[in-house]
């Protein structure tokens, strides 16, 4: 060593590899932000009631538990230095237990905000983002000034629980709205208008605790049945409309103080307004591109976001369809050779043992030179393999 030279000392806050990880939740999600922090050298803690769950077949160590059990989130907060949840509707007690011995994000305070659709919406209009016309619903007897208010088509939400398009009904008038309102079990609801949408989009980001702010490239969303279908990237937006989602995501996770990947959705309407949809305090099925397509990909960044490192570089390396396989394809038996003789494709299978109908078991990426390469690929190997 040079006379006058130093040693890079790292920030006190920052976790380095070596460095033990939890999560809760043993899905997807869980599955591949443990597999980017064993390859960064991480090693990894799962919780999860589940013994086949795909984040606990590929984590060091697996906590076998309810997400309230007081003995695991002990272990789990001896074990970890930080922790991280998969899914927003594990419960923010556990995480604030877990918060007053280790490290947590994102904040039990933002996972309770986003499992209320009431709150998330608030939220979203405190930070300046335009939502669909709304009215709250607590119970019956709200059915009757909740349809007068609205006065038009709407869809009836869960305030709670409701994803992939459970936990909401269409209703057209005040009858099917009693009716949707019963069968939804008499829960807490929102009632949303129904608004032109010319398409649905989302912005994904990630913000560490030194507040540095790295955004994806956004991607254009096509359902099916409530269920997401394809991740268009780049979206096909107006660069006006992307650089206007891009701040107002950037003032949610601002203003919420927020640690971690994010994903805000929203729609672009026919006359050029932006509606916020809702918003996912984690990785985003439509961020599954990034796997493939960038230079750090989502998973990557959750790991550093969590650890206190400087975020990574978010290029789009190159156009890309993603493409979401559900427990349809495994009915026949899926043809994975119609898929992997394409060089441009790489799949991504989740460790789930059983395939249901509507169930995400997996999802591919469509790479092409161009935009229009890549949605023809992602076209041609979606009827190859029976995807209606």
């Amino acid at each position: 060593m040079t006379s006058g030279s130093k040693t890079a000392v790292p920030p006190p806050d920052m976790l380095l590899p070596g460095a033990t990880l939890g999560v809760l939740g043993g899905g997807q999600l869980g599955r591949m932000f443990a597999l980017a922090a064993r390859v960064m050298g991480y090693r990894v803690v799962v919780l999860d009631p589940d013994p086949h769950s795909p984040a606990g077949q590929v984590a060091d160590v697996h906590l076998r538990a309810a997400y309230t059990d007081a003995v695991a989130l002990m272990r789990m907060a001896e074990l970890c230095q930080a922790v991280t949840t998969e899914f927003e509707n594990v419960p923010a007690r556990s995480l604030e237990i877990l918060a007053r011995r280790t490290r947590v994000a994102p904040s039990p305070h933002v996972v309770e905000l986003a499992q209320d659709r009431l709150h998330e919406k608030a939220c979203a209009g405190e930070f300046g983002c335009e939502t669909a016309p709304y009215v709250n619903v607590e119970d019956a007897g709200d059915l009757v000034h909740a349809w007068a208010r609205l006065a038009g088509p709407g869809l009836l939400k869960t305030r709670r629980l409701g994803y992939d398009g459970k936990g909401q009904v269409r209703v057209v008038d005040l009858d099917t709205l009693v009716e949707a309102h019963a069968a939804l079990g008499h829960v807490p609801c929102l009632l949303e208008g129904l608004v032109p949408i010319e398409r649905e989009f989302s912005v994904v980001l990630a913000r560490n605790a030194q507040g540095e702010i790295a955004f994806f490239p956004l991607a254009e969303n096509l359902h099916r049945n409530g269920i997401l279908d394809m991740s268009i990237v780049p979206a096909r937006l107006p660069e006006a409309v992307a650089a206007e989602a891009r701040q107002m995501a950037r003032r949610i996770a601002a203003g919420l103080h927020y640690v971690g990947v994010l994903a805000v959705e929203f729609f672009l309407l026919t006359d050029g307004r932006i509606v916020f949809n809702e918003m996912a305090p984690r990785p985003h099925n439509s961020g599954h591109y990034t796997l493939d397509a960038c230079v750090t990909d989502q998973f990557e960044q959750q790991v550093r976001a969590l650890c206190g490192l400087p975020l990574g570089d978010t290029r789009l390396l190159t156009p890309v369809v993603m493409v979401n396989l559900l427990g349809e394809v495994w009915t026949q038996g899926p043809r994975w050779e119609a898929l992997l003789r394409h060089p441009g494709v790489k799949l991504h299978l989740y460790g789930k043992a059983e395939a249901r109908p509507g169930r995400k078991m997996g999802h591919y990426n469509c790479l092409a030179p161009s935009l229009e390469a890549a949605l023809d690929l992602a076209l041609e190997t979606r009827r190859a393999l029976g995807i209606g």
